[in-house]
């Protein structure tokens, strides 16, 4: 199996706990369908894009500097990094 080419698309900012959901600041663009690699001091996991809100409106595609809610298979913490895997 070959590495993951991952590229840097953002920070978790918050997590909500009860909805499963994590903020994310954009240093990219993200759309949904794209699968992501969300990693930290104990978060490790890639899932797909399913749908994401900016405020509580979904959208198909966000751009750096943008946040955006997205619902996420684990949980999450702050400070979590997430990467696009190409």
């Amino acid at each position: 199996m070959s590495e993951l080419e991952l590229k840097e698309v953002g920070k978790v900012t918050h997590y909500f706990t009860k909805i499963g959901v994590a903020v994310i600041s954009l240093t990219d663009t993200l759309s949904v369908g794209d699968r992501i690699l969300i990693k930290g001091m104990t978060t490790n996991f890639e899932q797909s894009v399913e749908s994401m809100q900016i405020e509580h409106k979904n959208v198909n595609v966000a751009y750096r500097g943008q946040s955006v809610g997205l619902k996420v298979n684990q949980r999450v913490r702050e400070g979590d990094k997430v990467y696009k895997i190409l």
